[in-house]
């Protein structure tokens, strides 16, 4: 059934509910602190039976992974998903010891993702309340701490062995005017059909042997433009296990001038 005008409007102004589960209460009294500064509503638990009996009046779970004693917070995402299936659920967890696509709609590190990534997720799952569809890709936010490491002056692009990009950073987006999801899901040599052949072999190789690549002729990508005569991409490949398990390759350039 189709919501009102007057009816949206009211679930537009009503702060969003967020319920927290974590062990540790130093944690929740912070997170919590941080989201109330932001404008929403907060519901603390410290226990899987306390977070479930609260899941009735919530607009949103961030839920801690490793509770202790051999508890995880996804027992509670479990509960979530089945008897509120629209609810978005973000688990937090110290490593990658999960893999993506469980339950959960977005799974961030702890210790990696910042708030601005905690907050960016809440905002964007806020359109839940007002049954607009939401697609939050998990994706990003593993592949953007990478990015960040490596500098925006890096041209970055995480792709599978057969070059489909995952990833590519803003860096490399602006250099052909698109946004970074335009990318998401082509392939590398059929976008370029120049790269064909040794660099096929070459992300081939590094995804499969798990070895490096550094291209020291410095004769850099030929997609890559150029900035003038005297600046060449310097290039490095190298592997990484993705966000699904299978073997990727990370393939970044950075402008350096050139020897004379």
């Amino acid at each position: 059934m189709a919501i009102s005008d007057s009816e949206a409007k009211k679930i537009e102004t009503k702060p969003i509910r967020v319920l927290l589960l974590d062990d540790r209460p130093d944690l929740l009294i912070l997170r919590a602190a941080i989201l109330r500064q932001n404008g929403y509503e907060t519901i603390s638990s410290s226990s899987i039976e306390d977070a479930e009996s609260k899941i009735d009046n919530i607009d949103i779970a961030i839920l801690d992974y490793h509770l202790g004693e051999g508890k995880f917070g996804t027992s509670v995402a479990e509960t979530l998903r089945e008897k509120r299936p629209q609810v978005p659920i973000i688990i937090l967890s110290a490593t990658l010891e999960r893999k993506f696509g469980g339950v959960e709609d977005m799974h961030l590190l702890k210790g990696h993702s910042s708030v601005d990534d905690l907050l960016a997720a809440l905002r964007s799952f806020e359109a839940k309340r007002r049954g607009k569809p939401v697609v939050v890709d998990a994706r990003d936010f593993f592949y953007s701490r990478i990015s960040m490491a490596m500098g925006d002056d890096v041209v970055l692009e995480i792709m599978d062995d057969e070059g489909n990009w995952q990833y590519v950073n803003d860096t490399f987006a602006k250099l052909y005017d698109k946004k970074r999801f335009w990318f998401v899901g082509k392939n590398l040599f059929d976008e370029f059909p120049e790269l064909r052949g040794e660099w096929e072999e070459i992300i081939q190789t590094v995804a499969n042997t798990r070895e490096t690549y550094v291209d020291r002729s410095f004769r850099g990508l030929p997609n890559l433009p150029k900035k003038n005569p005297r600046w060449v991409w310097n290039v490095l490949a190298f592997p990484l296990r993705l966000h699904d398990h299978r073997s990727g390759v990370v393939l970044s350039a950075r402008v350096i001038e050139k020897k004379s």
